[in-house]
């Protein structure tokens, strides 16, 4: 009501306003507002929700942001797109709508007249705007709306009758009109029930699909002849009846299902299950369910049964003949077939097809198709030297019938292996460690079989579940063997050429047999060792060297070649390791052979050098690092020892911008001790912000005071 109210006098302030703005002649180009202020609209109700009436025109002359619009009746709304529509299902509408349009740029009005409502009795302005209409007065009366049925599937000629409402009431009859409304009537599926305004009969037009829709609530109301309601909406609910038009389906055309051979008689096999679309209250969707043909039909035709109301197919066969390795087939096909109306000759019917497997248990053990199986291997050889093969009646590639083999004696040092081949069941017996001809020629093995299953209890292993295996081994000509293998010996460096080594030891392992060996070098990086080939003794050909890159944490490895002269002829390799000890042969040296220091620098350290030996301990450090022998050198440098290894060079007085080559004398601690002769080369640079500029001129030996004393010597002479 406060909306109705709102909008009439925006209406009336508006219109005044438009009558001034006529007045004063109004201007050019964009009117913000609605751009047609009156519409008229067909429509005799009632209005469905989202059903657009009309659509407006309005424009703000600014693109229409932030709009809002405001409807007489609040059951209406204007939707973004412009259109006028119920925001609910409206059974009634006052003859006229207010749109009241505001936004920042404009305030406006438009008017929306329905044609071809129920004419009011009353027009007053409360009822053009839909404000607190009240319902006629109406004396005792009653709206009688039975429950109604149609039968799905009828046919021509339409429509037809299926019940009436009927009004009692005190007052003289014939003063009101029939109205149905909701789906089925003016709701989709629109028209299906029509209805007498007069006479309150109700009428189907077409023929219903009660799978489609099983019933229908509409609403039943009267209206005087002005529109008025008298009886409110009243539930009226249609039911379809069912009829048998539809046939049992099955889900698949084919079902598949096993069984464990030996079953019990009742084992439940599958279900099978159907689906009929009819009423299921009903008879038409009564299912029964039956075998109508078995194959193949051997040992029974009826090996089978099905519950005919549940569909669960079972064995009848007793679990003797329900052997998988006896029967004539291992899949059964069942022919199944649905019928509705409980099963009645009228029924309608549906048919599928069961394939049942008849899987297997482990009820036959695996047999060894010979006691005994011969096989030879030539010794030192490995890998597979026999397949033992057996027989199983069980259903191949399964538990049942895959084998497993052991070896339950005559393999003490677990020389052999067996497996089984995946392919043919076949067991591959291998042998995994070399065997010796010199200490066993012959092998007796005993091989066991079983399955992956366990056999049923009624069902053991006999005694062709074991094997025996004689595996006859070959002599063949070994290649001698070297003892100890790696030979370590230890020896000094620079013994001289010729000096003994090592006695090589290679032996034959066939002791049945009478062989020479032979010795010879395969392998000597160096070239420092020579063999005799008869007694294998090791001499020294060149002089040994720890120091040689062929040595590597102070041993040299070379390795020798025994040959018998069997038939063919066999060969061994054997290792010689010589540790070599240190021996003084490596004179020291000093590191880094040049140093740099600034002409004006205040501290007068000049390098820390050190000294580098390639001989080890005790024949490197401590080293002994000194001034050169040459006159005067005293007066300008000075070497102190930091440590063991390393020594400070210093100056006693400035010099100049020069290279000078500082003679020193490095001795290490061997016995006999080595010394050498080095220079340092010292360069005496120009240091600026952080900068050394160093000459690039030869260097002067010792220093200038080294130089003016020598050539004062000379002038001496003279």
């Amino acid at each position: 009501m406060e909306i109705g109210v709102r909008i009439l006098l925006a209406f009336l302030v508006h219109q005044v306003a438009h009558v001034g703005g006529q007045e004063d002649g109004g201007h050019e180009g964009c009117v913000p507002g609605f751009q047609v202020k009156h519409y008229q609209v067909a429509d005799s109700g009632p209005f469905q929700k989202g059903q657009p009436l009309v659509q407006v025109e309005f424009d703000d002359c600014a693109g229409n942001e932030d709009v809002t619009f405001e409807v007489s009746d609040p059951s209406f709304q204007v939707d973004g797109d412009l259109n006028l529509v119920p925001h609910q299902d409206v059974l009634y509408s006052g003859p006229v709508l207010f749109i009241h349009g505001v936004s920042a740029h404009t305030d406006d009005m438009a008017q929306v007249e329905i044609i071809g409502l129920p004419v009011q009795s009353q027009h007053t302005l409360r009822n053009i705007l839909g404000l607190g209409q009240t319902l006629t007065y109406r004396s005792k009366r009653s709206l009688l709306v039975p429950p109604m049925i149609v039968t799905e599937n009828q046919r021509a000629p339409f429509p037809r009758p299926i019940g009436r409402l009927q009004v009692i009431s005190t007052e003289k009859s014939g003063n009101h009109i029939f109205r149905l409304t909701g789906p089925g009537a003016d709701q989709d599926p629109k028209g299906l029930f029509i209805i007498d305004t007069d006479t309150g009969e109700v009428s189907v037009s077409r023929s219903l699909d009660r799978e489609a829709i099983d019933s229908y609530k509409l609403e039943v109301s009267t209206t005087d002849f002005a529109g008025n309601l008298i009886d409110e909406p009243t539930l009226l609910l249609i039911t379809v009846i069912d009829q048998n038009d539809n046939r049992p389906i099955f889900k698949e055309t084919r079902y598949a299902g096993e069984v464990l051979e030996g079953s019990p008689t009742g084992t439940t096999v599958m279900r099978m299950t159907a689906f009929d679309a009819d009423d299921p209250a009903t008879d038409n969707a009564a299912l029964r369910y039956n075998i109508v043909r078995q194959s193949p039909d051997k040992p029974s035709p009826n090996m089978f049964y099905i519950d005919a109301e549940k569909g669960d197919i079972v064995t009848v066969i007793s679990p003797t003949l329900l052997d998988r390795e006896t029967l004539p087939t291992t899949t059964y096909e069942l022919e199944i077939v649905a019928k509705d109306m409980a099963g009645s000759e009228v029924g309608l019917t549906g048919t599928a097809t069961a394939t049942i497997t008849i899987t297997d248990e482990n009820d036959h053990a695996p047999e060894f198709t010979h006691p005994l199986f011969e096989a030879s291997v030539n010794e030192g050889s490995t890998g597979v030297v026999v397949n033992l093969t057996v027989d199983d009646r069980d259903d191949p590639a399964t538990e049942a019938w895959r084998a497993i083999y052991s070896i339950i004696n005559g393999d003490p040092t677990q020389s052999f292996e067996i497996q089984t081949n995946p392919d043919n069941n076949e067991g591959m017996l291998s042998v995994v460690k070399p065997l010796d001809y010199e200490a066993t020629a012959f092998h007796t093995l005993l091989i066991k079989v079983e399955n992956e299953d366990p056999l049923v209890p009624d069902v053991g292993y006999g005694p062709s579940a074991t094997a025996t295996v004689h595996v006859t081994v070959l002599d063949v000509n070994e290649g001698p063997v070297f003892f100890p293998d790696p030979l370590t010996v230890t020896k000094m460096e620079n013994i001289p050429v010729g000096s003994f080594v090592a006695s090589l030891n290679a032996t034959d392992p066939d002791i049945l047999q009478i062989q020479n060996i032979r010795y010879a070098v395969l392998r000597d990086p160096a070239g420092w060792l020579s063999v005799n080939p008869v007694r294998g003794t090791v001499n020294t050909s060149a002089s040994l060297d720890r120091e040689s890159p062929y040595v590597h944490d102070n041993k040299y490895t070379a390795v020798f070649i025994a040959t018998d002269n069997g038939n063919p002829p066999a060969t061994g390799t054997g290792t010689l390791v010589i540790h070599l000890e240190d021996y003084n042969d490596n004179a020291p040296y000093v590191v880094p052979s040049v140093a740099r220091v600034c002409e004006d620098a205040h501290d007068m350290n000049v390098a820390i050098v050190g000294g580098r030996d390639k001989d080890l301990p005790p024949n490197g450090a401590p080293f002994k690092i000194e001034l050169g022998k040459q006159p005067g050198i005293d007066k300008t440098w000075k070497v102190t020892r930091v440590n063991s290894t390393h020594s400070q060079i210093m100056l006693l007085h400035s010099l100049k911008k020069a290279n000078y080559q500082l003679p020193l004398l490095i001795t290490d601690s061997g016995v006999p001790p080595l010394f050498n002769n080095t220079e340092v080369k010292v360069q005496v640079c120009v240091c600026k912000k952080n900068k050394m500029h160093c000459s690039s001129a030869h260097s002067h030996r010792a220093s200038l005071l080294v130089l003016l004393a020598t050539l004062l010597l000379a002038l001496l002479c003279l």
